[in-house]
């Protein structure tokens, strides 16, 4: 008992730190599943994030700092994989921020799997926003015909 009175300060931070590395790397997911456009898993491929129409060194900018922060991330993930906190979900999210060839198929593939639609669908619809369309379903044209997800006109 007397260690934990000496300790109480260096006892109440790490208290701290965990409960960070719980719920800030939860809301972080949480904000990027809500502002995902609907149909964000049903193109076949994105453009990158400097192409949006901003001003090259703006947008290299947001890209450089947009990867810092998910190596930061991936980090702290691998880290969180060992000791107590959200070590999973902090390396997905990590892994969402980064650039990489075939990040977006792998995104798609994690997302088919099981019940991960409906569960992003219900965080989405808590918060009233339209639900995610999912990428293994057909999607119809104008003129009423199936057609495969993914696939640009």
């Amino acid at each position: 008992m007397d260690w934990i009175l000496t300790n109480f300060s260096t006892l109440t931070l790490a208290l701290g730190l965990i409960l960070a590395g719980i719920v800030l790397p939860l809301a972080v997911a949480g904000i990027m599943v809500l502002r995902l456009p609907p149909d964000y898993f049903t193109h076949s491929r994105r453009d990158p994030l400097y192409r949006h129409g901003t001003h090259p060194l703006i947008g290299w900018s947001m890209v450089l700092f947009k990867n810092l922060s998910g190596l930061v991330l991936v980090a702290l993930g691998v880290v969180m994989l060992f000791t107590p906190g959200q070590g999973l979900l902090t390396l997905l999210v990590g892994l969402m921020l980064l650039n990489f060839p075939g990040k977006y198929r792998l995104e798609r593939r994690l997302v088919r799997l099981g019940p991960v639609i409906p569960a992003l669908n219900w965080l989405r619809m808590r918060w009233g926003r339209p639900a995610l369309i999912d990428p293994a379903d057909p999607v119809e044209d104008q003129a009423g015909r199936r057609k495969k997800p993914g696939v640009r006109e």
